[in-house]
């Protein structure tokens, strides 16, 4: 099932490799210095478009999400794969983005995740005009926005929709968890949960509902859920707000919750336990308004499909021993639709979503070898789907 992948590999001339590398480290500092926060990508998707035109790619556009296409012609124009990364950040405009270097490593926010991502899909369509590599299907190279927090994944769903009906398989990319392939998406449910009460001051309307105590009271309950291993379904509270001065009784507050499971059952289920407790906290002086922010789709593709097996003959061939990952990406929308799919990483790092969030120098090279041959072999395999 693999030959693709030793006969791509034993042919490429891979002496260039390095010099690709340190321009691929680059370029991925360069794009993390343009701030990127999720529903703010415009500049960063200029600046990515401007180099899919310098690459050489055909009919670069940028879409009303912030997406970024451009197109490898290849040999067969029938059928066509996505190689996809996402270019907004958790950071926000204000965000310090100071690059640190201390030896072969390279701190700074959001360099990892994701513009490692979206410099390693620049440097294999570097290698591809290059070496004067025709693929034997078109490549859409996709840099999509809204792929953080409540972006919900919003920009490949725009993206996969504009272009699924050629597209046979999809390969995204992260810029960390290099030697790991994510081959499955969880199902992920947000929700806003918004509590109201009459309100009033501390020390003249004491007892009055408060939505504050509403809210911490809510959120207790919630904690005491006990949600199930296996499937893994898990629950967060990332965020609380509300009210308007300690002496007085509060109005209005809320909770931000996360919820993830590897089988949509199982998070349906926790979700309809967390909403049974919104329901008995609900009385006369105290209401609840829920709203969903987030709902990303679960899918997964077989073990034994093609393109994992090609995803981890590759990391072999690099003595690599793959990992096979669930997690959620971009790569969990073309999932969902029961298109063939993998995520994988450029380099090794860490701290994601953190100030002090950092790459890793010398796993690029093979990160990017990786790139190009599960491309190459992606597209050709393609021809058969």
């Amino acid at each position: 099932m693999t030959q693709t992948v030793d006969k791509i590999d034993q042919t490429m001339n891979w002496q260039t490799l390095p010099s690709l590398a340190e321009w691929t480290v680059n370029t991925a500092i360069a794009i993390q210095q343009i701030p990127a926060p999720t529903f703010a990508e415009r500049q960063r998707a200029s600046h990515v478009a401007s180099q899919f035109t310098e690459l050489g790619l055909e009919q670069v556009t940028i879409d009303d999400f912030d997406n970024v296409y451009g197109l490898l012609a290849g040999e067969n124009s029938a059928s066509a794969i996505m190689v996809s990364a996402h270019t907004d950040t958790v950071f926000d405009e204000a965000t310090n983005l100071e690059i640190k270097k201390v030896k072969k490593v390279i701190y700074g926010p959001g360099i990892g995740d994701n513009s490692m991502g979206v410099a390693g899909m620049l440097g294999a369509i570097r290698w591809f005009k290059t070496q004067n590599i025709r693929p034997p299907t078109d490549i859409w190279f996709v840099a999509t926005s809204r792929e953080e927090g409540l972006g919900d994944l919003g920009g490949m769903r725009k993206a996969y929709e504009r272009l699924k009906e050629n597209i046979k398989s999809v390969v995204n990319i992260e810029g960390l968890a290099y030697g790991h392939i994510y081959s499955a998406g969880i199902a992920v449910r947000r929700l806003h949960i918004v509590a109201t009460a009459e309100g009033g001051h501390s020390w003249f309307y004491f007892g009055r509902a408060s939505a504050i105590h509403a809210i911490v009271e809510l959120g207790s309950r919630i904690a005491s859920i006990n949600p199930p291993k296996s499937p893994r379904t898990t629950y967060n509270i990332g965020l609380i707000d509300g009210g308007h001065s300690i002496n007085s009784i509060a109005t209005q507050a809320s909770l931000w919750l996360d919820m993830r499971s590897e089988e949509r059952s199982a998070l349906e289920n926790l979700e309809r336990k967390i909403r049974e407790q919104v329901s008995k906290l609900a009385k006369n002086d105290i209401s609840f308004d829920i709203k969903i922010v987030g709902d990303r789709p679960s899918g997964h593709v077989p073990t034994q499909h093609i393109i994992v097996q090609n995803a981890l003959a590759i990391l072999k061939r690099q003595g690599v021993q793959g990992v096979l990952e669930i997690g959620s990406t971009d790569g969990n929308i073309p999932l969902s639709d029961g298109c063939p799919t993998v995520t994988i990483g450029m380099t090794r790092g860490g701290n994601a979503h953190r100030l002090d969030e950092y790459i890793e120098v010398e796993p690029v090279s093979k990160g990017l070898r990786q790139l190009i041959v599960l491309v190459l072999a992606t597209s050709q395999d393609s021809i058969e789907i």
